[in-house]
């Protein structure tokens, strides 16, 4: 209203109001995607500011999917500074390829990766996976009811902004053919050792099938099983993009790991097992309620869960969505993302509010696991 009558009174006030009444720029400002917000900030010394408190108020995880293409950053209202979309194998290779020999499969998710990354910002570190069924929150809020998508094309992708206090890495090692021994300086590189602000690594091996990846693996998750950080994650088909290393091509007989590491000190964290036992409805949500236990606050924390193949609806004879239902109704307003996968990464450690262990025991805790589902809460901190 203020600005029409402005208008109406001659350019000269409306350019008045715009020069010099923040509460009026920041409210116009608002509506603009984040691109075109970034280019406003350049205007003046008002507008960077009134940019930059409307870029503050959106350090919020934001998300695209279940659609086949995970991503398309046109209305997006966050900058994203780190990327991780997860597609099922189906939607990266297209049906009638599938059958065919694996080479042109890999040539092709290299296509769509390739396509993906373009409607990223440069600087932007992103993580791509190839899984064999996907987890997602229907985009539009975090209280939609997740899905557990087992068979059929699915996939999403999670956009994190630039968060105060929050930094996030992507990693990745291979095992070297040559060297039996893993060099842990890549560790500190990774910022996975002697970052006391480490709090949270998401883990994800590919090809796992491979003599030597369960070795490698425990090579890399041995150091980091540490009371006070949480591991969650599990093994994947393939990764498709790791643009913060270039797209190094890797021998296609590697095997590996890549992943995130999340620190920052006002991170909070909890992550619980449901093992074989967990088999109905009860069960599942006993698991729920351990979670709860955590009390990690709701808001601006996001939900992931990593699940066996041999688990979902065949597990729970018949009963589609059973974990997802069960994560919903003690968590109604986080959003869950996740896959169903080759064996899952991850143990029970809840984790009060200063960062010590309820439950904790000298011995280390078994890490990898088959027939199980991860359930993890990552809170990324307050936002004002």
């Amino acid at each position: 209203g203020a600005m029409e009558a402005a208008a109406m009174e001659g350019p000269a006030k409306a350019a008045f109001v715009l020069g010099n009444l923040a509460e009026v720029v920041e409210r116009v400002l608002g509506f603009l995607p984040t691109k075109a917000l970034l280019r406003a900030a350049c205007v003046c010394r008002l507008w960077r500011e009134c940019a930059r408190r409307a870029l503050r108020a959106r350090q919020r995880v934001a998300w695209r999917g279940p659609a086949a293409s995970p991503v398309s950053s046109q209305k997006v209202q966050v900058l994203p500074q780190t990327v991780l979309y997860i597609a099922d194998a189906e939607t990266f290779s297209g049906h009638e390829e599938c059958h065919e020999q694996k080479k042109a499969r890999k040539r092709n998710s290299k296509e769509t990766a390739i396509e993906l990354e373009k409607l990223l910002p440069k600087r932007c570190q992103v993580l791509g996976l190839v899984t064999p069924g996907i987890v997602v929150t229907p985009m539009g809020s975090s209280s939609n009811q997740p899905q557990e998508i087992e068979e059929g094309e699915a996939g999403f992708a999670l956009l994190f902004p630039k968060i105060d206090g929050v930094k996030i890495h992507t990693f990745h090692f291979s095992k070297d053919l040559k060297n039996r021994v893993f060099d842990e300086s890549k560790f500190a590189e990774a910022g996975l050792k002697n970052n006391p602000d480490l709090r949270v690594v998401l883990l994800f091996g590919y090809n796992s099938w491979k003599s030597g990846a369960t070795r490698f693996l425990h090579q890399i998750v041995n150091p980091l099983n540490e009371k006070s950080i949480i591991l969650a994650g599990g093994q994947v088909e393939s990764f498709t993009s790791l643009t913060s290393e270039n797209n190094n091509a890797q021998p296609g007989d590697a095997c590996g790991v890549v992943g995130l590491a999340f620190s920052g000190p006002q991170i909070q964290s909890a992550t619980v097992l449901l093992d074989q036992d967990v088999a109905d409805e009860r069960t599942a949500e006993a698991a729920m309620q351990r979670l709860k236990a955590a009390n990690i606050p709701e808001r601006n924390t996001i939900g992931f869960m990593f699940a066996c193949v041999g688990r979902g609806y065949r597990h729970y004879k018949t009963k589609r969505n059973m974990e997802a239902d069960a994560f919903r109704k003690f968590f109604p307003n986080v959003p869950l993302f996740g896959f169903f996968g080759h064996g899952e990464i991850g143990c029970d450690r809840i984790v009060t509010g200063n960062f010590v262990l309820r439950e904790c025991n000298d011995i280390k805790d078994d890490l990898l696991h088959g027939y199980t589902t991860v359930m993890t809460l990552i809170h990324l901190g307050s936002t004002k």
